[in-house]
This record gives structure tokens, sequence and C-alpha cells, in this order.
């Protein structure tokens, strides 16, 4: 995407109008704030016109009103990553990054994520849908367990539940925790062991995947305020874990990225119990817009294959513009 001979990047693309659509109202707004600002200062760097939107009701009249070449979709949570904007966009003939509108309704969803993969031999821990109501009658699993809503991104409403946990058992009416928040949860089993993500670029046959990076909290588990707070998360990229085990994460996040019909870039997050060796190995969830903060893992990969941050945005844009049938130059 670029030539660094001089250490410098050279832009392969023609000097694009990129709309970068960030904010929105759900839990991850802070991210999706992070992430378009950055994502639009490379653009900027790279001699691109960006025009910054704000997601907010009017936002098919901001579009229509902006005219950009390609929209970079830079939301995360709902309405930016469950579909919804992607068939606005699709209904105005905007071309956009990252993957479209049924990859999206799928892949937010966990429980549909399970059906559209596990049949194919990736797998993913067993668990079941509960209402939050129901945890104070009793316990939905043997504990200990997961408790995580069911289409929500960055660790957002997780809770471990324990023996230990001081929250009674069934949960006490008055204990406090994220499941309050949310009417309907995924509850599944908790997975001793470490945490592992590895992030796929491209679509279709063009698809490859980068490398695979373990997070070690320095405290509790890898939530939302570990994700993006400094020093809070140590990241080892490439993860020191056995080469077949590197391999099965490529393989599988591969897979659910194909399978799910993702594309531009996805992320795939990986529990690993690493007493059972390649049977301890279970996918979570796969991110269809991960993060491009500056701690955020897909650009810390790709710097690691020797892609600078600006490439990686142009080359997730120029994945739009190929999917959408734009000439690139």
């Amino acid at each position: 995407m670029g030539n660094q001979a001089s250490g410098k990047t050279v832009s392969t693309l023609p000097k694009l109008h990129v709309a970068v659509l960030m904010g929105g109202w759900a839990n991850e707004r802070p991210v999706s704030l992070m992430s378009g600002n950055g994502v639009a200062d490379a653009l900027e760097e790279r001699g691109h016109r960006v025009t910054r939107i704000h997601l907010d009701r009017d936002i098919a009249a901001l579009l229509a009103e902006a005219k950009p070449d390609v929209v970079f979709n830079a939301l995360h949570g709902v309405p930016g990553e469950d579909g919804t904007v992607q068939g606005m966009m699709d209904l105005m003939g905007i071309p956009y990054t990252h993957s479209g509108m049924v990859t999206s309704v799928i892949a937010i969803d966990k429980e549909l994520t399970k059906q559209a993969l596990v049949p194919h031999g990736i797998p993913m821990p067993g668990g079941r849908i509960v209402k939050s109501e129901d945890l104070y009658t009793a316990d939905p699993l043997a504990r200990p367990y997961v408790l995580k809503p069911v289409n929500e991104g960055s660790s957002v409403g997780v809770a471990i539940v324990t023996d230990q946990s001081n929250c009674g058992n069934p949960i006490r009416r008055d204990a406090t925790g994220p499941w309050q928040e949310f009417s309907t949860l995924l509850a599944e089993p908790y997975i001793r062991g470490r945490e592992l993500t590895a992030a796929v670029m491209g679509a279709g046959d063009k698809a490859r995947a980068l490398l695979v990076t373990e997070l070690v909290p320095k405290s509790g588990f890898y939530d939302f305020d570990a994700k993006y707070t400094d020093g809070m998360t140590q990241h080892v990229c490439p993860a020191e874990i056995p080469d077949e085990i590197t391999k099965l994460c490529q393989q599988y996040a591969l897979a659910a990225h194909r399978r799910l019909g993702c594309r531009g870039v996805s992320r795939s997050d990986f529990r690993w119990d690493d007493e059972r060796g390649e049977d301890g190995l279970f996918l979570l969830e796969t991110n269809t817009q991960p993060g491009m903060t500056a701690l955020s893992l897909v650009p810390e990969q790709a710097r690691a294959c020797g892609i600078s941050y600006g490439e990686l945005v142009e080359m997730i844009v120029a994945d739009a513009l190929e999917h959408f049938g734009k000439d690139i130059g």
C-alpha cells in the first residue's frame, strides 16, 4: 500500500473524499470517537479530504449532504455495528468499509454467531440465553460461569460469577453487577486460562490472518477498562504460545471471517485453557469493526507485520472500494 524505503509511507490510492463515521449513543461511543479521529487524522496526513461525521438521528441527511466517495465506518456497538447503518448506506448507494448488513447482524449477536460457526468445526463455549430477572431465582449454569450481553462488544456488561462472588447464591437482588443493565444475557461456562486474539484482513479468498496477541491484564480480567486504559493490560505480540496454538487461532479466525462473510478487517477473540492443549482453545466472538485507537489490537498486529497505521487505514478503504466495484486507480 505504500513505499517505506525512506521511513515515510506514500499513498497509492487516488485522493478521495472519505466520510469518517464515529460516535453514536452506544456504550462504546468513547472508543468510537478515538477510533474515528485516529482514522481521520491518518487519512488527512495521506492527502485525502475527510469529513468527520458524528452519528445522530439525521445521519442519512448528513451523508447525503457530504456526498463522500466512501464512508469509513468507525462506529462500535449498536446501531453502527449491528447492520442498521450498513443497511441504510446500502439503500443510499454509498460504499462503506468493513462488513455488510447481513454479516453485521449475525456477528454482533453471540448466539447467532455460534449457530453460524459451531456446525462448521469452530469450537465456541456452550451456554444458554437467560433473562436477567431469572438470575435471582437460580444460577443458569454451574459456577463459575460468565454473563455477557448478547449484542455488545468491548467486554461491556461482562461478569464472572464464582463461588467466591460476593453476590449470593443465587444472586441477591441487592447485589450490584453489570447484568442489571440488560434484560437478556448469554450465560457461558467460564474457561480458565489465557486471553488470545487474532486479526484478519481482506475478504473472501484474499483474506489473511495477521498475528496472535496474548492479553495479560494487570488485575482482574480483560474488561472494558483493561482494554482502553493505558498500562492496565500487557499485550504480548506475537503471543508466546506453542506454534500449533498460534496456527489454530489463525485457522479459526480466518474460517470465522470467511464463514461470516467479513471484509475489511475483523478480530476474533479466544480463551485458551493451556492445560488442555488444542482441545482447550475456544473462540468467544468475532468483532467486525475492531477498534482503531492507540491501544487497539489490530493496528498493533499490523504494525508488527510491517504495515503502518496509515497504510492499514488505506487498505481497509481500498477493500471497500473494490467490494463496491469502484475504480481505485
